[in-house]
């Protein structure tokens, strides 16, 4: 979800001026979109992350966790996002940047979401499984990792494609904070290891989510000055 959608790492070394209409990209947005790499990158990050948002959904509840439900509705945003990206490949950029903004947005809800379902389970002083938190996070590593290794050579396309690669990216960083969750709450026998790992996924959300924002508007502005001009 672009919760995980989302780093405070912001590839800020790898693309200094991505926050940029005028930057320019590895990847022309013509050419990315019509890769049938990119197009089969996106069907099995599709199918992975639908798959995993059951898994850990289910997971997520069963072992009263608050950072695997995190996780999981961050899979079930990304599974969205995947849709959307399908759906839109081939359009013209003004489209593709109206769906990154959408995506963004989506994201945003997704984060709010999960910080006060976080709330709730701090109130409620859950101690969640670390042993299933622990199976299923290093499963999910495993999965988002081999998708963002897929995506990475797009990261560099149009607001659209990069969205994709910042949701990939961060998912994987989320898997690894669940893992060391699971740790913590092994180790100390609370659950506030859990809760800060599931609110520290919310404020990723919340920023990867305002930057997807940012950078559609400033296509879509960049689009409309292409076209008055």
């Amino acid at each position: 979800m672009d919760m995980g959608c989302s780093s405070f790492f912001y590839e800020s070394a790898a693309m200094p001026c991505c926050h940029d209409s005028c930057c320019p990209s590895s990847i022309s947005p013509s050419t990315g979109q019509d890769d049938p790499r990119w197009h089969r990158a996106l069907w099995i990050a599709l199918i992975v992350n639908g798959g995993f948002f059951l898994t850990e959904i289910i997971a997520g509840v069963m072992a009263d966790s608050a950072s695997l439900q995190a996780d999981a509705l961050d899979f079930l945003g990304d599974t969205a996002n995947y849709a959307i990206s399908l759906t839109v490949t081939g359009m013209a950029l003004a489209w593709r940047s109206r769906a990154a903004l959408l995506k963004g947005g989506t994201m945003l809800v997704f984060a709010l979401w999960v910080l006060g379902n976080t709330l709730w389970h701090a109130w409620s002083g859950t101690l969640p499984h670390a042993e299933t938190m622990g199976l299923i996070g290093a499963l999910a590593l495993l999965a988002n990792g081999g998708v963002a290794l897929m995506l990475y050579r797009f990261r560099s396309g149009d607001a659209n494609m990069r969205s994709v690669w910042i949701c990939s990216r961060n998912d994987a960083i989320g898997n690894l904070a669940v893992l060391l969750a699971a740790l913590g709450v092994f180790g100390t026998g609370t659950g506030w290891p859990d809760i800060i790992v599931a609110f520290i996924m919310g404020g990723l959300g919340l920023h990867g989510g305002t930057q997807i924002v940012l950078h559609a508007i400033a296509e879509t502005a960049s689009t409309k000055m292409e076209l008055a001009g």
